[in-house]
């Protein structure tokens, strides 16, 4: 191992004790616990994110971080540090990047997101277009989103992320502006279809910079904040399209066209913000904008690096700006055991989807007008929000998480049975709430995110996995966006038939999934715990096998 920085030993004689004992303070941003390091081994290293510390036991020497990874002169394995002050750095990473983080998300839905307000004043009518025009549109948007992810995560992997999304940002947001031009189907698809590839990418190109600074246990709880920041977005930017939208017959231009022009140029400013706010790693943060001393000292970057290695040492495999050969790409995309999160990404939202891509043509079907409409998508943003912080933050507590995708099935399907069979003629309040409870479901998503990252097992394989699990979202809002369709309006009784079906499928994957790595975890147990410290040793030093093939390697679920 080459040279590291020491770190001044700051614990109280009870943890001088513990260490001597050959035990370690593992700590996240909301507990604590010792972990026998004598009775712990590698095999426990990538159990539920990591919990054990390799570099304190005799297997040490086959978990060192490569020479080329940016905090090498940081890591320090024998380093030591209070439950406290890992707390206070993990709230200081909560405001210097995980809230900067959720703003550019937060402008990402303002642009992807405001079509559904304009929509609402009337758009379609405006240009001349009809519903099916519209899905099309969004099919478009959805594809060109899809075939751009892969190229935009290597091409983040190769520059950095903290280079390439300040870019992508202000190229969107251009897009978004010129939006303001329409003047029909083909500059509609066109547009669309702009944002889509410009856009795509984005949300794996952030995980996996949050994956620099953040443990396996702590993601979770940023992605929801992350997600919850987009769900937000929609209780912002329904209070902005009240205002925005009246501004219609200003300058000639109807509010929908007002709407995509300030809001586009909001998000511009944020990304142009943003190419000088993001620093490369967690050891790069000092500049003329940041401060030539950088955010952190030099403790709290051993803090930072060791932590983030003691939990997951497969994030030393890399250098962040360095590129991913095409052999790497395939062997990652071939990797059978990430497929079930990818079979889960193209089927859980697809229940809730087309109810929330029409919730504003619904309501106002229904009897409510543009105002009302926009005020009345708030409640179920609401619900939403409240759904994805609780069911995360449930998911560590009770460390399972794909079993949360079950109780989302269960949740809607009383639901899409009411949308179903909601007799004629019913009550427009009775369509408002059942619309809201099912876009309002159990939100999965930022534990499905953070369920890829662990189970990659490697940095390549986190890379092209969160490509591929986003891919594989946005599959299912291509299928979305074409289930409702204007010869089953307004009441699409074949269209929640359909969801229905996907719903009941969709049950039963979770619960494969479930099943499949507690299979592949018993399986690897069987072996590895039979083998010796002598033919363990052997295998670290002789095996071809990497990531998540290691027998050492285990699975969350």
């Amino acid at each position: 191992m080459g040279s590291v920085t020491p770190i001044d030993n700051e614990v109280s004689a009870k943890d001088a004790a513990a260490v001597d004992q050959k035990s370690l303070e593992i700590s996240d941003s909301s507990s604590s616990s010792t972990i026998d390091v004598a009775k712990s081994g590698p095999q426990d290293t990538q159990a539920f994110g990591g919990s054990s510390d390799v570099f304190q036991d005799d297997l040490a020497e086959f978990y060192q971080p490569c020479d080329e990874y940016e905090g090498k002169h940081r890591f320090d394995p024998t380093a030591q540090w209070t439950e406290a002050e890992e707390k206070k750095l993990v709230r200081k990473l909560d405001w210097k990047i995980c809230s900067f983080c959720c703003l550019m998300f937060f402008a990402l839905q303002l642009d992807r997101g405001n079509i559904g307000q304009a929509l609402s004043d009337n758009m379609l009518r405006d240009l001349g277009l009809t519903t099916n025009h519209y899905n099309t549109g969004q099919t478009i948007f959805f594809v060109s989103f899809l075939l751009a992810e892969m190229p935009s995560q290597l091409i983040s992997k190769f520059i950095g992320p903290d280079n390439w999304i300040p870019i992508q940002m202000v190229s969107w947001s251009i897009v978004a502006i010129c939006q303001c031009k329409l003047n029909g189907v083909t500059s509609f698809y066109i547009t669309r279809s702009l944002l889509g590839l410009i856009e795509g990418g984005f949300i794996p190109d952030v995980v996996l910079y949050l994956t620099y600074f953040y443990k396996g246990k702590e993601l979770p709880v940023r992605l929801a904040f992350f997600w919850t920041s987009q769900t937000g977005t929609g209780i912002v930017a329904a209070f902005m399209a009240y205002g925005i939208l009246r501004l219609r017959g200003v300058g000639g231009w109807e509010g929908w066209r007002w709407l995509f022009a300030l809001e586009g140029g909001l998000t511009a400013l944020i990304g142009i913000w943003a190419w000088f706010y993001l620093p490369p790693s967690p050891t790069q943060t000092a500049s003329w904008f940041r401060g030539k001393d950088g955010w952190f000292s030099e403790r709290e970057e051993t803090i930072m690096v060791t932590r983030i290695l003691r939990d997951d040492p497969s994030k030393g495999d890399m250098h962040n700006r360095q590129y991913i050969k095409p052999s790497e790409i395939w062997q990652s995309l071939k990797d059978y055991d990430m497929w079930p999160i990818y079979l889960i990404g193209v089927t859980w939202l697809m229940p809730s989807g087309p109810v929330g891509q029409y919730l504003t043509l619904t309501l106002r079907s229904v009897g409510f007008n543009t105002f009302q409409t926009n005020l009345l998508t708030i409640p179920a943003t609401s619900i939403l929000i409240v759904q994805c912080l609780f069911w995360t933050w449930l998911s560590e507590r009770i460390n399972a998480r794909l079993i949360i995708g079950v109780a989302n099935s269960i949740w809607l399907m009383p639901l899409l049975f009411a949308l179903r069979f909601l007799p004629t003629g019913s009550s427009p309040w009775a369509w408002f709430a059942i619309s809201t409870l099912v876009v309002g479901h159990v939100y999965v998503h930022a534990i499905l995110v953070a369920i890829t990252s662990r189970n990659a097992g490697s940095v390549r394989t986190r890379t092209i996995g969160s490509a591929l699990y986003n891919m594989s979202v946005q599959l299912s809002s291509i299928i979305s966006s074409n289930i409702y369709r204007s010869d089953d309006a307004p009441r699409y009784t074949r269209g929640n038939t359909v969801l229905i079906a996907i719903n009941i499928f969709t049950f039963f994957t979770f619960v494969g999934a479930i099943y499949y790595y507690k299979w592949r975890n018993a399986s690897r147990d069987k072996i590895w715990n039979a083998m010796t410290k002598e033919e363990k040793e052997d295998y670290l030093r002789t095996t071809k096998d990497s990531g998540n093939k290691r027998l050492d390697f285990r699975f969350a679920y």
